[in-house]
């Protein structure tokens, strides 16, 4: 609709700042607006940034950026209460240790090493995603969250949200993708010593990358509904009020 609010934020200090809000649930319930962003790091907002987060009311952030990178670039938004839900990234690692054995790296290094980490997401950290949702039912103010590129930690992230809420599957993996038009690589990035090709990988979203993640939830737990239930531990009741919390009445 055109009098939709506008899901991208064209903000200078933060490139892939977007609503989650929206996307019809399959009971045609909207997800509400102005109440889930998601975004790459709050380090390098500029004082107008500031103002506009001021003015959606954001007052909480959940940030999955390891101990390394959440120093690197710390969210100086005073009204801001930062959740710290750790997963390391182990990305860049683990194809300078393949570059360390003398072979070349190529995109398909790359995307494999994307593919797993992703698959260590619910294999290895599940119980930071767990803590997200505890907080999800309990919160009632517009909060954002995010990582290092707002892509791959947090795209997974919005992905489980959105499933919970019973968004299809297209609309999740439109939004997902959305990450192509709006992230802009950092030029300071830690990953700037790897081919170009490769690091044009590492900026990007590809529909495989949350595939492996879905394909991992399915072979070590069985169904999504389980992973709901027993990784998250997000029962019938949480959904319902999740379901309340998000989806237009």
């Amino acid at each position: 609709m055109s009098d939709s609010p506008a899901r991208h934020l064209n903000l200078a200090g933060a490139s892939n700042f977007r609503d989650l809000g929206g996307y019809t649930a399959r009971d045609g319930r909207a997800v509400r607006w102005r109440q889930i962003f998601r975004s790459n790091h709050l380090g390098h907002l500029t004082e107008a940034d500031i103002e506009v987060l001021r003015g959606l009311g954001v007052r909480r952030a959940f940030d999955f950026r390891g101990t390394e990178e959440r120093a690197a670039a710390i969210c100086g938004v005073e009204e801001i209460a930062v959740h710290s839900l750790p997963v390391e990234p182990t990305v860049v690692a683990a194809l300078r240790a393949r570059l360390a054995t003398g072979v070349p790296l190529s995109t398909t290094d790359a995307l494999e090493v994307m593919r797993d980490s992703y698959r260590n997401y619910v294999r290895q950290n599940t119980p930071a995603f767990r803590a997200l949702f505890t907080h999800l039912v309990g919160d009632h103010a517009p909060l954002v969250i995010h990582c290092t590129a707002g892509k791959d930690r947090t795209g997974f992230a919005c992905a489980l949200i959105l499933h919970a809420l019973d968004v299809p599957d297209d609309l999740i993996s439109e939004d997902y993708l959305l990450t192509n038009r709006f992230y802009r690589r950092d030029p300071s990035a830690s990953s700037n010593d790897l081919p170009e090709e490769v690091k044009q990988v590492l900026a990007s979203v590809e529909a495989s990358f949350l595939a492996a993640a879905f394909e991992a939830i399915g072979a070590d737990y069985g169904t999504l509904e389980n992973y709901f239930s027993e990784g998250l531990r997000l029962g019938a009741a949480e959904r319902a009020e999740l379901k309340a919390r998000y989806l237009e009445s």
